[in-house]
């Protein structure tokens, strides 16, 4: 079918090891030296290179050093690699309903090189643009070369080189992950690190290594740079969601069974209503002894009323495709409305079929009655059920000023009521100043949606807390192959607390906030904060530079500095064994405070003697933005 297009560039399938010809198969993964195209005429592809990982609803923050990404990169080009994309090079974020697969939140930062407000992310995208600036200097021999050979160097190090007709290139890799190696190559010495490679562009000097970053980091940190004549606290409005023909069993339509909530409600919501009748009467035997209603869904959330009264509600993790949900309930002779909610959390997005996953409430849906030993079933799966698609609010547009239904008369003020189900807040607010990305804390609240000036900004789920187990207080150890599972932070945590409004979403003078509360939450402690650099840090070797920038801040005090060997990471920086006698903190200081960047030549020359030997010396600094 593809081929019948006519279409002049190639095609791909990624992740497709038996892709037919001509499509070109290529790879998606942390690491990809080791892939090999189904054709020995197809190049060597590397169409997914994931920087970091996407969060889950109930997940950790998942990080990725920059060490690891320059390394995977350098290993595929050394491999024979001819293309390769970074996923995601810029995070962003899934407003509306649009974040992909279920349970994966709003924020799709994804650890990348330029953050999900658009930052630049210190240190991998500095570490990256080093690389690349050097694997361009070695595009001659990496694509005309006439001969490519390996030699074994021992202590794991292994040099690939590149030979063309006027030029050569070297790697030397070692793929220990333990011990650093010292070898010998073409009568120089090198140190290679474990985890890493070195480049020689000329196959003599090394211009880059992997695992040694030259670049500062930055710390980012959440700022409350309010607006002028902002009040301390947000001024609340509030109502509730109509629910009460949903109470009542009253839906646009019906039908005998179950059906697909994403055939139900063709994707125009997270949300709908299952409702069915059950009438008891006296002799009925589920009305005996302890009852429960016994639910099967898809994975999603589920809240449960039976005769108006909520019973319970339910949600699964992350990974679970289908649950059961079974609680407690009272049935009485006579009519009994139950009404389901059943909520999705983003549909599934790939894999083989993925457009059959069943969403909603799949069945069977029973009422259980049990009395001493004997259990009585009644299975409601084929009864009359009917159905109502999204929320009275979300229809009316209680989020848009332009809505009659959401004008200041249809809301109270008279008090704020909390925790409770099924409501919706507004309040108004300035824009903070300056142009730092904006994002809303809602601390406090449970679940449902945002938005700001009738844009939506996303899912909301402050309430769900990351597990508390899998992290560690230890800098991550870049070396060793990488997992989603490895360096994770926020355990114990909301999931996603923060979410990003755009400045675009922003006017400049009265600003709306709604927040649809689906669980139950108090925005008391809603407000507004401004992303910026607080700190930032670098560690360098002697002979290159180091540049610090607070990227449009000033640099306001400088907390440590060092030239010698310096040890621990940054934030945690400390004095070594040996150093520079002279004030290197004046020096420091002279050069950078009060300004936005500075470059610091890191040598003897800048610093002074030390004691080091013929030790690499490094300056470790740490400013303050």
């Amino acid at each position: 079918m593809a081929q019948s297009f006519n279409i002049d560039v190639p095609w791909i399938m990624c992740q497709q090891s038996d892709a037919p010809q001509p499509m070109i198969n290529t790879c998606n993964g942390w690491y990809c030296h080791d892939f090999k195209p189904n054709n020995p005429n197809s190049p060597k592809m590397w169409t997914e290179n994931w920087v970091g990982w996407f969060k889950n609803w109930g997940g950790k923050d998942p990080h990725r050093t920059a060490e690891d990404v320059a390394y995977s990169v350098t290993r595929f080009f050394q491999t024979g690699g001819t293309f390769q994309n970074y996923y995601m090079y810029h995070g962003g974020t899934n407003f509306g309903r649009t974040a992909g697969g279920p349970y994966i939140t709003t924020t799709y930062d994804y650890d990348a090189p330029l953050d999900e407000f658009g930052n630049i992310a210190q240190p991998k995208w500095g570490h990256l643009k080093e690389l690349h600036k050097v694997l361009k200097s070695m595009e001659n021999s990496l694509t005309n070369y006439l001969n490519v050979s390996e030699v074994d160097l021992g202590d794991s190090v292994k040099a690939t080189v590149y030979v063309a007709n006027d030029s050569s290139s070297c790697f030397l890799t070692n793929t220990n992950t333990t011990t650093d190696a010292i070898v010998t190559f073409r009568g120089n010495k090198y140190n290679v690190p474990a985890w890493s490679v070195s480049l020689l562009p000329d196959c003599q000097t090394e211009e880059y290594n992997t695992a040694k970053v030259n670049v500062q980091t930055s710390i980012m940190i959440k700022s409350k740079n309010k607006a002028e004549d902002e009040p301390t606290t947000l001024n609340w409005v509030w109502r509730a969601e109509n629910v009460d023909d949903s109470l009542h069993g009253k839906g646009n339509f019906s039908t005998n069974g179950l059906i697909d909530q994403k055939i139900v409600a063709s994707d125009t919501s997270d949300y709908l209503w299952y409702m069915t009748r059950l009438d008891l009467d006296q002799s009925d035997p589920v009305l005996s002894g302890n009852m429960s209603l016994r639910i099967n869904g898809s994975g999603h959330v589920i809240h449960a009323f039976v005769n108006g009264e909520h019973i319970g509600s339910h949600w699964a993790t992350y990974g679970i495709h289908s649950d059961e949900f079974e609680p407690k309930i009272k049935l009485k002779q006579g009519k009994n409305i139950i009404s389901l909610l059943s909520v999705t959390v983003g549909l599934q997005n790939y894999g083989p079929n993925y457009d059959k996953w069943s969403t909603g409430l799949v069945g069977p849906i029973s009422v259980i009655g049990k009395k001493d030993d004997e259990t009585v079933v009644k299975d409601l799966s084929s009864n009359k059920w009917f159905y109502k698609v999204g929320l009275h609010g979300w229809d009316n547009k209680f989020f848009s000023e332009d809505s009659p239904y959401a004008s200041d008369s249809k809301w109270e003020s008279e008090y704020l009521t909390t925790n409770r189900m099924l409501t919706w807040y507004k309040t108004t607010f300035k824009a903070p100043l300056g142009s730092d990305p904006v994002v809303v804390d809602l601390q406090g609240m449970g679940k449902g949606f945002a938005w700001v000036n009738g844009h939506n900004i996303g899912r909301t789920w402050p309430s769900y807390d990351a597990s508390e187990d899998g992290c560690s207080d230890d800098p991550c150890d870049y070396r060793g192959e990488y997992t989603d599972k490895k360096c994770v932070t926020n355990c114990g945590k909301p999931t996603q607390r923060w979410y990003h409004v755009p400045r675009s979403f922003i006017q400049d003078d009265v600003n709306t906030l709604v927040l649809f509360e689906e669980i139950g939450g108090n925005p008391s402690l809603v407000n507004f904060q401004t992303v910026v650099v607080g700190s930032v840090c670098g560690k360098t070797d002697e002979k290159k530079s180091l540049e610090l920038s607070c990227y449009g801040r000033s640099i306001s005090d400088i907390k440590f500095t060092s030239f010698g060997n310096p040890e621990g990471e940054c934030g945690a920086f400390k004095h070594g064994s040996c150093e520079s006698k002279n004030d290197v903190l004046s020096i420091v200081q002279n050069a950078c405070v009060g300004k936005e960047s500075c470059i610091i030549d890191v040598s003897e020359k800048t610093f002074g003697p030390t004691s080091c030997g013929d030790m690499v010396k490094r300056l470790a600094v740490e400013a303050v933005c």
